[in-house]
């Protein structure tokens, strides 16, 4: 339960907030580059830092999503887990309910 809410309070809302940062960084990244490009007298060097800063806020994208995947994928486990427990326990009391139903039957059968 604990993992759970720290899942849901701190470790996803804090992954999605990276991802927006990492969002903007592109946006910044990509009007850097545009205006470098433009302003460079060398356009082939130009380029190539272009490649370079595209390569590296591309990875941090990757990087983020991949973490918040992977969080969300460790709830939908916690939860799934947390669904067949529940679903173990109702089963178990709807056999403890079918015992009941029958002994109570079978008791009213003997006293008629």
């Amino acid at each position: 339960v604990a993992e759970l809410q720290m899942l849901l309070e701190e470790e996803i809302p804090s992954g999605k907030r990276a991802l927006r940062e990492s969002y903007q960084n592109v946006i910044l990244v990509a009007d850097y580059c545009k205006n470098n490009y433009i302003q460079a007298a060398d356009k082939r060097r130009a380029l190539e830092e272009t490649k370079a800063c595209t390569t590296q806020s591309l990875a941090s994208v990757a990087y983020q999503i991949s973490a918040l995947a992977n969080n969300v994928l460790q709830l939908l486990d916690i939860q799934a887990s947390q669904l067949w427990r529940m679903s173990s326990s109702i089963n178990h009391i709807s056999h403890t309910v079918d015992i009941s139903h029958t002994v109570g039957l079978l008791w009213l059968t003997e006293l008629s």
